[in-house]
C-alpha cells in the first residue's frame, strides 16, 4: 500500500530547530514554528482525505489561538473540556466545537448551549438530568429556523453523546490512563447495559483510551469497544475515538490507522471523529531559556530563567526529561549539569544533561517539543513571569509576540 506521508519539512526536528537563530529571542520564550505546525497538519489532512473522518484539535493540549487560522485550513474544529475552552473554540476557531466534562453544572449547560455543537456526557444520570433542557433548546432553534431568522448559530443544534469506558490497557501511568481500574471517565459496559435501551436523543459514543501511543493501542481499544458495545454502534450517527493518537510522530503507522478508520466506518455506518492534541503541534515548538548562574553542590547545577514547576509542569507530573538541542544524557558529553528552575520548590529540577563545553551565564538552551501541554498548563507559582509566546513563519521570521508581566499575576488573585 502506498505511504500517504510525503515529508515537507525535515522529520528530524532537532536538526531543523538547530538551524534557527534564536539569539534575538528574549528568554524565556515559547517559540512556535508555523512551518513545522503545518507539516503536522498536512499529515492529519491526508488522513482525513483518505478516510473521510473528522479530526479536531484538542484544546487541552494546545490552544495557541493565534495559530487557529492556519489550523482551521486543515482541521474540522476543536474539542473542549470546559466552557472556557468551548467558548475559545467558538469565538476564535469558528468551526465545530465538541465538548466533554466528567460532570456539568446547570450554568455549564446554559453556556454550552451557546457554543457547543456536540455535548458528551460522562454518565446516564447527567444525561437524564439535562436532556430536556438540551432537546428543548434544539426545538426552539429548529422553530426559529423555520421562521427564517438570521440569528447567530441559528442552524446549530446540539448533538449529544455518552462517553464509554472500554476498560482497555491504556497508558502505563494511571495518572494518564482514563481506562484504569476505578477510573471516573466513561460508562463501563456493566453500567451501560442498565441504560442501553434508553438512548433516545443520543447521537454518538465517545471513548478515550490512549496517551501518546501508536496505532496498535488504538486497535486493541477498538477490539474492546466492539466486543463490549458492538450491539449499540449501528444505532449511532458517530463514534468519537478520542485523543492520545501520536499520528505525526515519525514512527507512527499512519496507513494502519487509515485502514482501521475506514473499516470501522464501513462496518457500522458511522462518522468517525478523532481528537488529537499533541499530534497537531508535536515538536512544532521549543522553549528558549538562558543560564543565569552556575553553582556547585554534589556536582554542577545550572540555574535557568525558566522553571519546570511553572513553565513545563509535565516534566514533574509525568514525569519526563525533555530533550535539549545539542545536549546529551548525563556523562555522554564532557560536561554534565543538573538544570534547576527559578521557583523556591526544592524539587524544581528539569533534569541532568551533558554538553560539549562548559556552560556559563548567558548561554541559551533550547528545550524541544514545548508547544504542547506547556502554555495550557503553566502556572504563576512564586509570581515567576510566564514566558513570551513567539510565532515564527516558514521563513523563520517572527510574526507575533505575546508578552506577560505583573498584570497576569495580579489579576488572577483578589
Amino acid at each position: 500500500m502506498k505511504k500517504i506521508f510525503e515529508p515537507h519539512w525535515e522529520r528530524d526536528r532537532e536538526a531543523f530547530f538547530s538551524k534557527v537563530d534564536f539569539s534575538k529571542i528574549k528568554t524565556p520564550s515559547y517559540v512556535i514554528h508555523e512551518g513545522v505546525l503545518e507539516d503536522n497538519l498536512k499529515i492529519l489532512k491526508k488522513v482525513k482525505d483518505r478516510t473521510g473522518c473528522t479530526i479536531l484539535l484538542a484544546l487541552k493540549g494546545y490552544a495557541a489561538w493565534k495559530t487557529f487560522p492556519l489550523i482551521g485550513r486543515y482541521l474540522d474544529g476543536v474539542c473542549a473540556s470546559s466552557v472556557n475552552e468551548a467558548r475559545l473554540g467558538r469565538e476564535e476557531f469558528g468551526k465545530e466545537v465538541h465538548s466533554f466534562a466528567p460532570a456539568y453544572t446547570e450554568q455549564d449547560i446554559r453556556e454550552h448551549l451557546q457554543c457547543s455543537d456536540h455535548l458528551i456526557f460522562n454518565s446516564f444520570s447527567q444525561w437524564d438530568q439535562y436532556k430536556k433542557t438540551i432537546m428543548g433548546c434544539n426545538k426552539k432553534t429548529m422553530k426559529g429556523n423555520n421562521k427564517n431568522n438570521n440569528e447567530k448559530n441559528k442552524d446549530r443544534t446540539i448533538e449529544c453523546g455518552i462517553r464509554i469506558n472500554p476498560e482497555s490497557a491504556g497508558a502505563e501511568n494511571d495518572l494518564y490512563n482514563p481506562c484504569a481500574k476505578g477510573s471516573r471517565m466513561g460508562v463501563t459496559i456493566a453500567e451501560f447495559r442498565k441504560h442501553g435501551d434508553g438512548l433516545d436523543g443520543i447521537s454518538g459514543l465517545h471513548f478515550h483510551a490512549l496517551c501518546e501511543q501508536n496505532v496498535d493501542a488504538l486497535e486493541d481499544a477498538l477490539f474492546r469497544v466492539e466486543n463490549s458495545f458492538g450491539k449499540y454502534l449501528k444505532r449511532m450517527k458517530w463514534v468519537n475515538f478520542g485523543g492520545g493518537h501520536h499520528i505525526t510522530r515519525k514512527d507512527y503507522d499512519v496507513d494502519r490507522l487509515c485502514r482501521l478508520i475506514s473499516t470501522f466506518r464501513k462496518k457500522y455506518g458511522v462518522q468517525v471523529i478523532v481528537e488529537p492534541g499533541e499530534a497537531v503541534a508535536l515538536n512544532a515548538g521549543v522553549l528558549v531559556s538562558s543560564v543565569l548562574d552556575i553553582i556547585e553542590n554534589d556536582g554542577k547545577i545550572a540555574i535557568l530563567d525558566t522553571t519546570a514547576e511553572d513553565h513545563m509542569p509535565d516534566v514533574l507530573a509525568m514525569p519526563y526529561r525533555p530533550s535539549i538541542i545539542g545536549a546529551g544524557k548525563p556523562g555522554e558529553k564532557k560536561h554534565t549539569y543538573r538544570l534547576g528552575g527559578l521557583t523556591c520548590l526544592s524539587g524544581d529540577f528539569i533534569g541532568s544533561y551533558s554538553f560539549d563545553r562548559e556552560l556559563k551565564p548567558g548561554d541559551r538552551l533550547v528545550f524541544q517539543n514545548m508547544a504542547i501541554y506547556t502554555m495550557v498548563k503553566n502556572t504563576l507559582f512564586n509570581g515567576v513571569r510566564l514566558p513570551d509566546i513567539v510565532i515564527m513563519d516558514k521563513t523563520n521570521k517572527v510574526v507575533h509576540v505575546k508578552k506577560f508581566g505583573y498584570g497576569e499575576y495580579r489579576e488572577r488573585l483578589s
